[in-house]
């Protein structure tokens, strides 16, 4: 349990003493009551709003009420003295000897440190990539991966069960596109001149491998056959090798799913007749016509009687057609059916979507409420494009023409973990301008380069320490002073900012907070380049060189963990 959720947890038996005497009603709803750092580090080391959250309901005033709970706080173990400020703000400052037992708790904890039980073990499936499988992994796809991935992680770190999911759309028409593109290739291997890639095909020559197979295989049996004869077989074996090459793109990023699930095989298994039936069953489908859209034309609309969902009722704009008057599901329908597949093994549904999909999202929300009544949410992440440089020139990127830039090509350029840390140092719904420069320059203003060097110089002064003679093995921690004990006091805030990015569904939560804690440790070293008293090793001080040596072992270690939530790995040293 981290410091803040202890405090809340005392807070929280104060609120029940108030009550018990009859100062506060009981039954109140302290969901939105909370412990936290205050604003400005001056006012202290803990702040709560309880008495602003309870003031209202319990129909009193919010200072007065602050004025009962302030007394009950002073006797919780740890406080130094409390101050009733501003409205009702309650500010708690602490015995510097919670912070340094709070970095001997840190240090014990070790790699554990940071872990939660908010997650009670409650399962989340989280769908990210999901693209379709006519190609390499590309830049474009990156920045969904490494936040769904990064997302899983720190819902593990919180306590929840995660299935990593990948979403195969191969029942759609560019997947027959795809099989005619290798058809042309399985041709060529064959011997035949082929000419230009028509329009419309996947002209890459990572399809040229695949043709080669299919030759080695089959011979020229498919080569002036009908398309009737070869294009299920061509569509299944391709998808089959785009996904081994999708997988190993992927694994370079670090990233494996649990899960990939075939939407023909959704289909095939008449699992979006059955998430239709589930809604007919529930008065929510029905065959109407719809009204013509404003301005440009949508896809699923057709002028024609149609098997619509009333998702409507759910706060939707219109409702929306599950079946074609062809009796073809319509891209909605096999979605729904997707999503009741993804409800029936979880209690939280979270997608990573790119931003184009953002029209979407309220219609596929609806239906899994509709489909579930509520017992499953979803959560839908958009994410933005990321905006390639290099030499100062923007690249621009098209798969069907085949100029793009693949993931694999990028990280072996700049390496996994510089990959990684950029994707989440925006918001994901913020765009992102990765510069191939930029990432690599050992500069402050590079994130990757400032949280990694921050690792490494402490990873450089364990490694001069175990040179130093006449060091004591343990540490007096009593010998940090309060600016030290600051760094201790953002450090202890690393579990609380786990849960906050699990539960908010929001892993750049993380690296914005590795990033400030870097920020911190950088200033207190350099500290020591004006003032050679503030250096953490001093020659003939081994009892204070053992304190800070123990504060940097504590930075280092949430530093370490902190990167491996978001897939990266902690430099021992910069190069």
């Amino acid at each position: 349990m981290s410091l803040y959720a202890r405090y809340a947890g005392l807070l929280d038996q104060a609120l029940d003493t108030l009550v018990a005497d009859g100062s506060l009603p009981d039954g109140l709803d302290r969901e939105n009551v909370a412990v936290e750092p205050p604003r400005d580090a001056a006012h202290g080391d803990l702040a709560t709003n309880a008495a602003m959250v309870l003031a209202k309901p319990a129909a009193t005033d919010p200072r007065a009420l602050a004025g009962l709970i302030a007394p009950l706080i002073e006797t919780m173990p740890g406080v130094a003295s409390v101050e009733v400020a501003g409205p009702g703000f309650i500010n708690i400052r602490l015995d510097e000897a919670v912070w340094r037992q709070e970095l001997a708790a840190m240090l014990a904890s070790g790699a554990a440190y940071g872990r939660a039980t908010v997650g009670q073990g409650e399962r989340v499936n989280v769908e990210y990539v999901s693209a379709n499988p006519t190609g390499p992994m590309h830049m474009g796809h990156c920045r969904g991966a490494v936040v769904g991935d990064a997302l899983a992680n720190v819902l593990v770190a919180a306590g929840f069960a995660v299935t990593r999911e990948y979403y195969v759309n191969d029942a759609g028409s560019q997947v027959d596109t795809l099989a005619r593109s290798v058809h042309l290739r399985y041709r060529e291997a064959l011997g035949e001149q082929i000419g230009d890639i028509p329009d419309g095909y996947y002209p890459g020559d990572y399809l040229v491998p695949i043709g080669r197979s299919l030759a080695s295989e089959y011979g020229n049996e498919y080569a002036a056959a009908p398309e009737s004869e070869w294009l299920a077989l061509f569509k299944r074996k391709t998808v089959a090798a785009m996904l081994d090459l999708i997988r190993a793109d992927l694994a370079l990023l670090g990233i494996h799913h649990d899960v990939f699930a075939s939407e023909m095989e959704l289909q095939e298994a008449g699992l979006v007749t059955k998430a239709m039936e589930t809604l007919a069953a529930k008065g929510l489908v029905y065959r109407g016509v719809l009204e013509a859209p404003k301005g440009e034309t949508h896809d699923d609309w057709e002028p024609v009687e149609l098997t619509l969902f009333r998702s409507s009722q759910y706060g939707d704009d219109q409702d929306r057609p599950m079946q074609k008057s062809d009796g073809s599901w319509t891209y909605f329908g096999a979605d729904a059916a997707y999503h009741l597949q993804k409800a029936s093994k979880a209690d939280h549904l979270v997608n990573i979507w790119g931003a184009d999909h953002a029209g979407t999202v309220k219609r596929i929300k609806v239906a899994v409420t509709a489909l579930t009544d509520g017992r499953v949410d979803l959560d839908v992440k958009l994410v933005q494009m990321v905006r390639l440089f290099r030499a100062g020139e923007p690249i621009k990127m098209s798969k069907r023409s085949g100029n793009f830039v693949t993931l694999a090509d990028v990280v072996r350029e700049v390496g996994k973990d510089v990959v990684r840390f950029m994707m989440l140092t925006r918001r994901a719904d913020a765009p992102l301008d990765f510069d191939f420069a930029k990432v690599v320059e050992a500069s402050k203003d590079n994130p990757v380069f400032y949280v990694q060097y921050a690792h490494a110089r402490i990873a450089s002064l364990q490694r001069k320490a175990a040179e130093m003679a006449g060091l004591p093995d343990a540490a007096d921690l009593t010998l940090l002073d309060a600016e030290e004990l600051g760094l201790v006091k953002l450090a202890a805030q690393y579990p609380r900012q786990v849960e906050a990015a699990a539960l908010a569904h929001e892993p750049h939560r993380i690296a914005f907070y590795l990033n400030d804690l870097a920020s911190a440790f950088h200033s207190l070293w350099n500290r020591g380049n004006d003032d050679p008293a503030r250096r953490f090793l001093l020659e003939g001080e081994p009892e204070l060189t053992r304190a800070r040596l123990e504060l940097a072992r504590g930075i280092a270690l949430v530093i370490r963990i902190g990167l491996a939530l978001m897939g990266v790995a902690a430099a021992q040293e910069m190069r």
